[in-house]
């Protein structure tokens, strides 16, 4: 299952970056986002109709929820990540618990700070 990021998805709206993977995975029913990337979009819209935009894509894109398990895994990534004094934000953070808990593999331009977490594939 591959898990688009925040930052993947609103390319996806601009037409631009990995438009095209996320249009396929899309008409397959293979693509999931998580609670965290959902939150991020629909903070972040701008304007009615943006928000229109967000609410159409994430009705063809299932969330993972943050549960117990997702929520452990986030804070032994993060625990793990100070410890080494390379740690990503809380957020990445989350969305890495849940990628990671749900088994899937994470689409995302931030690859800098998601190739840190011990155990986590990405797309």
């Amino acid at each position: 299952m591959t898990v688009a990021d925040t930052d993947v998805l609103i390319d996806y709206l601009a037409g631009k970056g990995e438009a095209g993977a996320v249009e396929q995975l899309l008409r397959r029913g293979a693509i999931r986002t998580t609670v965290i990337s959902r939150f991020e979009l629909l903070a972040g819209a701008q304007n009615p109709k943006q928000l229109a935009r967000l609410v159409q894509l994430l009705g063809a894109v299932p969330s993972l929820a943050l549960d117990d398990t997702a929520a452990d895994a986030a804070s032994e990534i993060r625990r793990t990540l100070e410890r080494s004094g390379r740690p990503i934000g809380m957020a990445d953070s989350l969305i890495a618990g849940i990628v990671i808990s749900n088994g899937g593999a994470l689409l995302t331009r931030n690859r800098r700070h998601f190739e840190r977490v011990p155990g986590i594939s990405l797309a």
